[in-house]
Formats: C-alpha cells, structure tokens, sequence
C-alpha cells in the first residue's frame, strides 16, 4: 500500500487538461473495463448527474469541517467533483487499488492544484488494506482508526461474492462517525441481463448480493436517486448511520429523478433526501432503524447464492465508477 499527498505540478501530458483529458480518460477505463471487468464494473465513468448526486452528502453539508472517503475512484470523475465542493479545512482521502487509474489521478492538475487546501491523500489499495481498517491487536493496540463524515464507494458490490459484500458494508459502518452518510449507486435493469449472459449460477450470486444490500438500505436508507441521463442510467443510494446529534442534517421527505428540473426541497447537487421511518419492513421482518452503527447483522446472504422464493429478479447491478 502506497499513500500519497497530491500538490501542485504542470500538466505533464497532453491528457492532462480540457476535452483531451476526458477523452483519456474515457480510453483509459475502457481499456481497463476490458482488462479487469471484475473490478471496474462499468465500460465508461459516470456521467455529471450521477456524479452530483454522488456527492450529495458534501453539498448539502452541515458547517463545520467535513472528512470524506472515496472508495473505488476510477480516472475520478468524482474525485475531482469532490475536490470542487469541499472547502479549506477538509480532508479528502482516495482509495483506488488499480496502479493504471492511480497513475491517472496523480497527474491530474485539478487534483493536485485542490490538493493541498483539502488534505488530499491518496491510496493505492484495496479499502480493506487501510491501516484504519487491520483489526485491532488482542491486546487492544494497534492503529487508531480514522473515521469519516462521508464515503461514497464506486465499488462493483454485484461484481463481488455476498460474503465480501457483507464484510465491506461492514467496514463502512465502522469507518463512520455517528450520522456520517454513505452513497453509492447501481445499473438500471442487468440482473436479468447478468443472468442471461453468465448463466444461472452468476445470476444467483448477483441476486444473494442485491439482496444483501436492500436489507442494508432497508435499515440505513435516506433515499434514492433515479439517473436517466447515464449510460447506463442508474440509481444513487443515500444511507445515514445512527446518531450524530445536532449536526445531522434533517431529511428532505421525498424522492426523486435526476435529468429534469430539481425537487422542491431538493439539495444542490443532484440527489434527493427520504427521510428514515422508525423501522423498514424487510422480508425477514422490521429492522430497527436506530441499530447501532457497526452493529447490524447483515444476514441471508450466502456464497451460493440460492434465491429466496418469490424474490425479483430485476434490480440494479451496484457499483462502477
């Protein structure tokens, strides 16, 4: 693992600015959704839409200063919107595991001009390699964890098994402090496609997953965001942890779509807020949305991936930045 702060450089390639940069990097993650689909999860970045509301959380702040993780960056489309919003004072760290996107994002100029002001760091692993995420020494030593007020995680969930899912989300609830929020998005309609195109055995995997995380959003979830203006369009998710007292900010109540005019209500970016019942109706039963943070039991889903009967086979396929 490798950890690096980003300051200011000259562009050091024709990529590096404008209209080539963003064509770079389109090339870039092709050439590597060809290479490593397993862990890109998606042909081309997302689209400024979705990116807005990725980044909810952030524009729609409480005002103090605000520590966000980035998991699974990419070419960093995100990051470099986050990098945008955050504000003197704040702490942005970066997570990308593959060597070609962080050789990407340590010659953007954007980047490394933003860098400094926004404690930029970045990390070349995988999230669960983080020496915030080792777990603790049996004598209670070790590192001290860092927490964050915000993670937005590109990670290709529907890529993975259910029992790495299950440890990621996991992880997530860990590394936030109380009422910190968590976003992440998913494909419109492939997991019939998935099915279709790898067969039954994937297609339950994928399955077990999407039910895996709706079981997670049932518990966590603020709201989400329909994408229509993405290729292909998908959908935001919102969560919250419990907790956080006076600094939690208070749900917009409704829903909504991205590609028109916003919500009434809505926050700047893109994303719009449903506010969390006392409990969600889950196919297990009512969760209790005030489960401690860390302490949900993720339960259900399993590495063979057998469907439960009557379950959907539609959904969203989670991830991909």
């Amino acid at each position: 693992m490798t950890t690096d702060q980003l300051f200011p450089r000259a562009p050091s390639h024709p990529f590096d600015s404008g209209p080539n940069r963003l064509g770079g990097d389109r090339l870039l993650f092709l050439a590597e959704a060809f290479r490593t689909f397993h862990s890109t999860g998606a042909l081309a970045p997302s689209g400024t839409d979705l990116v807005n509301a990725l980044v909810v959380p952030v524009t729609s702040r409480p005002d103090r200063p605000l520590s966000v993780l980035e998991v699974g960056a990419g070419t960093g489309v995100v990051t470099r919107r986050l990098a945008q919003v955050l504000r003197p004072g704040d702490r942005l760290h970066v997570v990308e595991a593959n060597p070609r996107f962080v050789g990407r994002l340590r010659q953007d100029p954007e980047l490394a001009r933003r860098g400094p002001e926004i404690g930029l760091r970045l990390s070349e692993c995988r999230v669960e390699e983080l020496p915030e995420c080792r777990p603790p020494a049996p004598d209670g030593g070790g590192p001290v964890s860092e927490r964050y007020d915000v993670i937005v995680s590109g990670l290709p969930f529907t890529n993975f098994e259910p029992a790495q899912v299950r440890h990621l989300l996991e992880l997530y609830l860990r590394l936030l402090v109380p009422g910190g929020e968590l976003t992440w998005f998913g494909y419109l309609g492939t997991a019939a496609a998935r099915t279709l195109a790898s067969g039954p055995r994937r297609g339950a995997r994928h399955r077990a997953v999407m039910r895996l995380l709706q079981r997670f959003e049932a518990t966590y979830g603020l709201g989400t965001r329909t994408v229509w203006r993405n290729l292909p369009p998908a959908q935001a998710h919102l969560l919250r942890v419990p907790g956080g007292g006076a600094d939690a900010r208070t749900p917009v109540p409704a829903t909504g779509t991205a590609g028109g005019a916003p919500a009434r209500g809505e926050a700047a970016g893109g994303a719009t807020r449903a506010g969390a019942s006392p409990t969600r109706a889950t196919a297990d039963g009512a969760i209790p949305a005030g489960t401690p943070a860390g302490g949900a039991t993720l339960t259900g889903a399993t590495t063979g991936g057998a469907v439960a009967p009557g379950e959907p086979t539609g959904g969203a396929t989670i991830g991909a930045r």
